[in-house]
């Protein structure tokens, strides 16, 4: 493949990666400004449990509830580390928090089977502890000396030194990680050719679960994605053990944390840590194989789950600036887009303090005085009461987040007549590019109906939900017909999907 090729689809990889993370990016500031400047560092040793058997069950819980990821998760352990916390629950809460948060956990319930989800967040509770468990022991002196830090006074400066410190988060060393991580995703699209993942799934293939451990171990999956892909898994028919492999490495790890354990905690413990790890998951992935196995689902014999990680250019493509920009426009969300400004203006102010004020003489005057008492009338909370707003907040964001995402049956069902109305012609003429924009986005909005029906409380009942089944079926083999080019082909499909959104609308019930 021409090095041109490799270069751009590395790059438009790397970027989609920075645009999908930032949101949690973003959070994963937050919550490293939250427990530096208002739970400190007692506070933030008490939260995870201290010295008790309570710090790894713990570091799980909070894990499950915060929603950063694999890239977001990188500041937040370096405040921990800074707080005294053992290495084995860092660690634990490192590879915990990118698995699961609540919005990806409610559209795994809605779109796979609830057992699955639930054995997964069982068996990820498990490793977690085994692994705390064993690198404690193991290695017991990996904790570092508590830095001190001045107590932040109350009111406006409070508030000031968290939004101070957020942007000094951006402009750390942390972010250094973050960017080793999405050159570990271009790597990864350099090493995978366009497609080459099509067949790395299949239920009777034993060595899925070991392919997929390599892979995922370079790649950067957002929750949000990865529980996509294992819902795409189970309705296909794909391998249990690899999705659990690809959920557990692919989300948790990446190569930007790798090195950020092996620069903290040396390179002879980290490769233990890693070698445990990858023989866990992998034991696990056989074992929840054949029980977790759907029942009644057709196995295909491919899936386009995959793609993301592979190159999104063949060769002789031309037009790769094109290619690139349409690439990631498509792929972006409003609310990606957003945080991508957000995560911007972060970076430039934390580049601009660092030039001006490299020695934090802004931080020692917010912080001047120490705590202060209340005045007149105002209640002063403690640190630990406004800790747990602000952590309870970003749950209840993450729940706002799901209707914001997910919006009501009725707005969906337009947004898919338009969609299908642009597929019509598409697949009539054979307009083979406008087909391969059109169909991932109904394929999107398509599952998004499921999830935003159970969300308000209305789910679907056994015929809405059979119609469903059969479009996204149809929807599927007309992927694969324009992916062959096979006009005539398409045309019979396309009109078979046609009538299967048809059927679609008319068993949805009125009022959704």
């Amino acid at each position: 493949m021409e090095i041109e090729v490799l270069l751009w689809g590395a790059f438009a990889r790397m970027v989609q990666a920075l645009v999908a993370a930032s949101p949690t990016i973003v959070v994963g500031w937050l919550i490293a400004a939250v427990f530096e400047r208002i739970l400190g560092r007692d506070g933030t040793y008490r939260l995870f449990g201290g010295d008790t058997w309570r710090q790894l069950p713990q570091a799980w819980a909070l894990g499950m509830l915060l929603p950063v990821c694999s890239l977001g998760v990188i500041p937040v352990m370096q405040q921990m580390r800074r707080s005294g916390i053992s290495g084995g629950t860092i660690l634990a809460f490192g590879l915990t928090a990118p698995l699961f948060n609540p919005i990806s956990v409610l559209y795994g319930l809605t779109l796979s089977d609830p057992r699955a989800i639930f054995a997964f967040c069982l068996c990820s509770l498990v490793l977690i502890t085994a692994l705390g468990l064993l690198w404690d022991r193991m290695f017991p002196g990996s904790r570092q000396e508590v830095e001190v830090i001045a107590k932040t006074p109350y009111g406006l400066r409070r508030i000031s030194a968290v939004g101070l410190s957020m942007v000094q988060q951006a402009f750390s060393s942390s972010t250094l990680y973050m960017l080793l991580a999405l050159v570990g995703v271009g790597i990864l699209s350099m090493l995978l050719p366009a497609g080459v993942l099509q067949h790395a799934a299949g239920r009777d293939d034993w060595l899925a679960p070991l392919s997929m451990s390599a892979v995922a171990t370079l790649a950067y999956i957002t929750p949000m994605t990865a529980i996509v892909q294992v819902a795409s898994m189970f309705q296909h028919g794909n391998s249990v053990a690899a999705a659990f492999a690809l959920l557990t490495l692919g989300t948790g790890v990446n190569l930007g944390m790798l090195v950020w354990i092996i620069r903290h905690y040396r390179w002879d413990r980290s490769l233990v840590w890693m070698g445990c790890l990858v023989v866990m998951v992998v034991g696990m992935s056989y074992g929840l194989d054949r029980p977790l196995r759907p029942k009644g689902v057709e196995v295909a014999d491919h899936t386009h789950a995959f793609d993301t990680y592979c190159n999104p250019f063949s060769a002789g493509q031309e037009d790769l600036w094109g290619s690139t920009k349409r690439l990631v426009r498509d792929s972006a969300t409003a609310a990606e887009v957003i945080s991508v400004g957000i995560l911007v203006a972060c970076l430039v102010l934390g580049g601009l303090l660092y030039g001006i004020d490299s020695r934090g003489k802004l931080m020692d005057w917010l912080i001047r005085g120490g705590e202060q008492r209340s005045v007149g009338k105002d209640i002063v909370l403690p640190n630990s009461v406004i800790a747990a707003a602000a952590l309870i907040g970003l749950v209840c964001a993450s729940v706002l987040g799901c209707y914001l995402y997910y919006p009501p049956v009725s707005q969906i069902r337009k947004e898919m007549h338009a969609n299908e109305a642009e597929m019509f012609g598409a697949h009539q003429r054979g307009e083979w590019e406008k087909l391969e924009y059109w169909i991932p986005i109904q394929e999107d909005w398509a599952h998004k109906l499921k999830v935003s029906a159970t969300l308000r409380g209305k789910p679907l009942d056994r015929d809405e939900e059979r119609k469903l089944v059969e479009y996204q079926d149809s929807l599927e083999m007309l992927e694969h017909a324009a992916e062959d080019r096979d006009l005539e082909m398409t045309r019979k499909v396309g009109r078979e999907v046609s009538t299967a959104f048809q059927q679609l609308k008319e068993a949805l019930q009125p009022g959704r």
